[in-house]
């Protein structure tokens, strides 16, 4: 099965480790994954600073390697929110709960050029200690860390006042 999977892994979190570990679980051994990473300029409109492309490109190589990933793969610059899944001939998109909306309205725009409509499959958003999405805004605000953890900033502030 070919799956395409996409984001701006900025920093990559276990909320996305999650996403593209189930995109080669649905691919199976003998499928293909394109993973779609928002080029600068894209990536450019999120609410927080965001690393360059290089950077989010390496780490997700090493997720990749750390991963032992089978190697029918690659990563693809995405220039829009759409990338190549307009005309692209593939079988899946792997989205999150909060990406959904993007991957029902690909398959209208599928329709609409008259391309077969792809199977959508929604993955659950990690939850962090606190009952809420790991997300990297709350990551970037210093809310969480990337697994998830709540950073508690009144023991921290603590530590450093008895440092001094």
């Amino acid at each position: 099965m070919k799956v395409m999977v996409g984001g701006t892994f900025d920093p990559l979190h276990d909320g996305h480790r999650f996403l593209i570990s189930r995109a080669f679980d649905i691919a199976g051994p003998d499928g293909k994954v394109i993973i779609g990473l928002t080029s600068d300029a894209f990536a450019d409109r999120k609410s927080h600073p965001i690393h360059p492309y290089k950077d989010r490109e390496a780490d997700l190589l090493a997720f990749l390697k750390e991963k032992n990933v089978p190697p029918i793969w690659m990563i693809e610059e995405l220039h829009d929110r759409f990338g190549s899944t307009l005309d692209a001939d593939f079988d899946a998109l792997i989205v999150s709960e909060e990406t959904f909306p993007v991957a029902k309205e690909i398959n209208q725009l599928r329709r609409n050029k008259k391309r077969p409509c792809v199977e959508i499959h929604q993955i659950r958003c990690v939850l962090a200690e606190d009952g809420k999405w790991i997300s990297s805004t709350r990551i970037w605000r210093g809310e969480i860390d990337v697994h998830g953890h709540v950073i508690d900033h009144q023991s921290q502030a603590s530590t450093k006042s008895d440092d001094v």
